[in-house]
């Protein structure tokens, strides 16, 4: 059985700051998938389904002053589908010229 993942599909990195990327930049999945990354994710109150209390103490914490700095994810789109499977390597292609910062999306 194939499965194809639609909309909001998550792959969890181990050792890969994905909050520090460069808008724009290519993440090779394995040896077929290529993602191109294109923002900063807002964590989802729907996290709060797993574990009460999860998107407060995991995923964001205050810096003071009413901010807060986000630890969850990133915002990507297929250009390249293909089989993901756990354990593959991710092999990072930054862009070319003027890296932008990761914005939220």
């Amino acid at each position: 059985m194939t499965w194809l993942g639609d909309l909001g599909e998550n792959i969890t990195t181990l050792d890969l700051d994905v909050l520090s990327l460069p808008q724009d930049t290519r993440l090779q999945i394995g040896t077929e998938a290529v993602v191109r990354v294109t923002g900063l994710r807002n964590p989802c109150k729907q996290i709060e389904k797993f574990q009460k209390g999860l998107l407060g103490k995991c995923l964001v914490y205050d810096k003071g002053k009413g901010g807060f700095t986000r630890k969850a994810g990133i915002m990507s789109v297929v250009e390249r589908g293909g089989v993901v499977k756990p354990g593959d390597q991710i092999q990072v292609l930054l862009p070319k010229g003027e890296h932008k910062k990761l914005e939220v999306v």
